[in-house]
């Protein structure tokens, strides 16, 4: 378990710096998502985070949004339980990768941080802007796949099964 003190040690960037990244990773291993920090060699697909042995993983020495720590996150929430010990990688999969962005939407309001902190301007190859708009909705891509494996209710169905309406979780790990 990392402290809040540990998240501090690392390097932050704006939206969110290390009061966003405290937040989040607190969060996190409340859920049961284990965050490690430790040095890691070689590229990485996002700046200072990756996903490693089922874990999200920070190196302290690299400058990483916040923001990331969700959508890396996302992903390893959103996979079956039975993946998501021994995941390494994030694969390409479009349905969970749509799926990764709401659960990291519902995460942040969960968490009483803006959008602008998962959407940060240096993510979503430059559609940011477009992700939040898609997100000040009521729906958003991949709500109907959270929906679907029973982790939260689209708008048009909460009311049916007696649920809140995404962004609320019903669970936050599928």
């Amino acid at each position: 378990m990392i402290s809040a003190a540990d998240v501090a040690g690392c390097q932050w960037l704006e939206p969110g710096g290390v009061q966003a990244a405290q937040t989040i990773c607190a969060f996190l291993q409340d859920i049961g998502i284990a965050v490690r920090i430790e040095p890691v060699s070689g590229d990485m697909f996002l700046p200072g985070i990756d996903v490693h042995q089922g874990a999200v993983r920070i190196d302290p020495a690299r400058a990483a949004y916040p923001g990331d720590l969700l959508h890396e996150a996302g992903h390893l929430a959103v996979i079956e339980a039975e993946r998501r010990s021994g995941t390494s990688a994030v694969e390409a999969d479009p349905g969970e990768e749509m799926a990764a962005m709401a659960w990291s939407v519902a995460a942040a309001t969960h968490c009483g941080l803006p959008l602008e902190v998962v959407f940060h301007p240096d993510g979503y190859k430059g559609g940011s802007a477009e992700m939040i708009s898609a997100f000040s909705g009521p729906m958003g891509p991949g709500v109907p796949l959270l929906s679907a494996w029973g982790m939260s209710a689209e708008p048009h169905r909460a009311a049916e099964w007696g649920r809140d309406p995404f962004p609320a979780m019903t669970r936050w790990l599928r």
